[in-house]
């Protein structure tokens, strides 16, 4: 097909966005080289503020070029549920009764463990958690991890090597831990419906390969660094001296089922949610600050992704067309580490007429590459938003996140393509 100027132009801001993504560190210098306009560095050095920008520049030239009528159209033609429910999601995940449940979950796994104390609960952290997330969804299960890693691991001086090959192993297994079920990852809930994949066909074709890749890794890092994990020492206050009651923590617990369950649709979960924010509210000495600014931007991250996607598929859905099942698998893992995952699945449920072998490659090489960049998989923001604070200038490299993600990824691909 022929790209309209917008289609182009759409493209062109695209590539701009991930360059920028390559380029937050820049901006955070420049924030102390330049304290006149430090705040306006620091948002631009923000990874999550970086494809909502880019999307504001993309709808306000169309405004221009076709018309305010057509610019809104385009706007209200697109769906942000997933942008609303991963708001949602993390906000409720992140509290302290749903904090206090996971950890109480990973401490008492990690004990049955015949290891040193910090090196098990690590371990089964970095396993435990991104399999829930095909229960509670990948956002929750991210938010969930990430928060317990800053609190057990990250405040107590990492070398940057674990903190680089932490991040890259949570990410794959995030990616490759929610495909056990079919409404829990948006690459796959993408298909789901369309493809009729139901819960028994993702765990015997997906689901036991997931779980496989998400122990490998977890084991590999942990034994890979397991002499710095030995000598960490964790003298602080966790969530065993905050008092959270077991009718709380239910009710939290349900807040979180009725947003999954209802995921599809914000007119519910978001309506859960002010009720949430009420009960938050009227219990606020068993809560902690509710994670709201950082959900918030993550949810402008997808949002701004979905802007920007929308005017991708011109160029992307003629390279998925034409490759044969083989290639596509790669091609996936590939093309999904410049675009979300979920996107280019959605893409290819738009084409009819393929084969089982190639729904299977499409899918399996989006997930396999879910960790390798921010916005390969929705979400990654969310445990970056947490976890950037605690690297070099506040800020994850994309070519560090790149590099420490590449061995997991090695293995979920040779995972979900030889076994």
């Amino acid at each position: 097909m022929t790209p309209t100027t917008i289609q182009l132009l759409g493209a062109g801001l695209f590539a701009v966005a991930i360059l920028h993504t390559f380029s937050t560190s820049f901006f955070e210098r420049l924030a102390h080289t330049q304290p006149a306009h430090a705040g306006l560095w620091h948002l631009l050095g923000e990874v999550e503020v970086v494809f909502g920008f880019w999307a504001f520049v993309l709808m306000a030239v169309m405004f221009v070029t076709d018309g305010s009528v057509a610019a809104t159209q385009y706007l209200t033609s697109q769906n942000f549920t997933e942008p609303m429910f991963v708001f949602v999601s993390m906000v409720i995940a992140g509290t302290r009764p749903i904090l206090h449940v996971a950890m109480t979950a990973v401490r008492l796994v990690s004990q049955t463990i015949p290891v040193p104390k910090n090196v098990g609960f690590y371990c089964t952290l970095l396993a435990l958690v991104p399999l829930l997330g095909s229960l509670i969804t990948e956002p929750a299960a991210m938010t969930l991890a990430a928060l317990i890693l800053q609190d057990r691991f990250f405040r107590n001086g990492l070398s940057p090597q674990l903190r680089y090959a932490t991040l890259g192993v949570l990410f794959v297994n995030i990616s490759v831990g929610g495909i056990l079920t079919p409404f829990a990852a948006p690459p796959v809930l993408m298909v789901a419906a369309t493809w009729e994949w139901d819960v028994g066909f993702m765990l015997i074709t997906f689901g036991w390969k997931a779980a496989l890749v998400v122990l490998v890794n977890a084991v590999a890092a942990t034994v890979l660094f397991r002499k710095e994990l030995s000598a960490l020492s964790l003298e602080y206050p966790d969530l065993r001296e905050k008092h959270v009651s077991l009718p709380l923590m239910g009710i939290h617990v349900a807040f979180l089922a009725f947003a999954v369950i209802f995921s599809h649709h914000p007119v519910m979960f978001m309506g859960v949610f002010f009720l949430f924010l009420g009960l938050a509210q009227a219990y606020e000495r068993q809560q902690d600050r509710l994670i709201l600014r950082e959900g918030l931007l993550v949810a402008f991250f997808l949002a701004g992704l979905v802007v920007l996607g929308g005017q991708q598929q011109w160029w992307l859905q003629p390279i998925l067309v034409g490759m044969s099942s083989d290639t596509v698998f790669f091609g996936a893992t590939i093309l999904t580490a410049f675009t979300d995952n979920a996107a280019l699945t959605y893409l290819g449920s738009l084409v009819e007429g393929l084969s089982d072998e190639y729904k299977y490659a499409l899918v399996a090489g989006a997930v396999a590459g879910g960790g390798l960049t921010v916005i390969a998989n929705a979400p990654n923001p969310a445990g970056l938003s947490i976890l950037a604070r605690h690297f070099k200038d506040g800020a994850v490299h994309p070519g560090g996140l790149f590099l420490a993600a590449l061995p997991p990824t090695i293995i979920a691909v040779l995972a979900f393509r030889y076994l």
